[in-house]
């Protein structure tokens, strides 16, 4: 039981890193685009904040790829989860199996979490655009 435990352990370290490394570039695209904000407000020039989309796009396909190793591994927690003793071989490779559902990257690049973060940032920028 205690190798079994030890390989849960091993699988919620990376998910618990996928989340934080998920929640970090939220902050980071929030930093980026305010920081755009600021030095373009002071020359009030639009190409500025066209530059904007480019850090948001880049940092949610960068987010969904994250968000989807964190499924893939999830999935291979629940796989772990329901193995006997002698079944564990302390593997972290994730099947093909496991990339089908949740975990299609498509899915995760537009999950709920994901669109309702990216989604209203890109429409704050349309408005500020269309208000210059």
């Amino acid at each position: 039981m205690e190798s079994k435990i030890k390989h849960l352990e091993m699988i919620q370290a990376i998910i618990k890193r996928m989340a934080s490394n998920s929640f970090l570039l939220k902050g980071w695209t929030i930093t980026l685009v305010s920081a755009i904000f600021a030095l373009s407000a002071k020359d009030s020039n639009q190409k500025f904040f066209i530059v904007t989309y480019i850090p948001i796009i880049v940092f949610w396909i960068l987010d969904a790829y994250y968000l989807q190793q964190e499924r893939k591994y999830r999935s291979l927690y629940d796989k772990v989860r329901n193995l006997t003793e002698k079944e564990i071989d302390f593997s972290m490779k994730v099947s093909n199996e496991l990339f089908v559902g949740k975990s299609n990257y498509f899915r995760c690049l537009f999950s709920i979490s994901e669109c309702i973060f990216y989604l209203p940032t890109l429409v704050l920028i349309v408005i500020v655009i269309g208000c210059i």
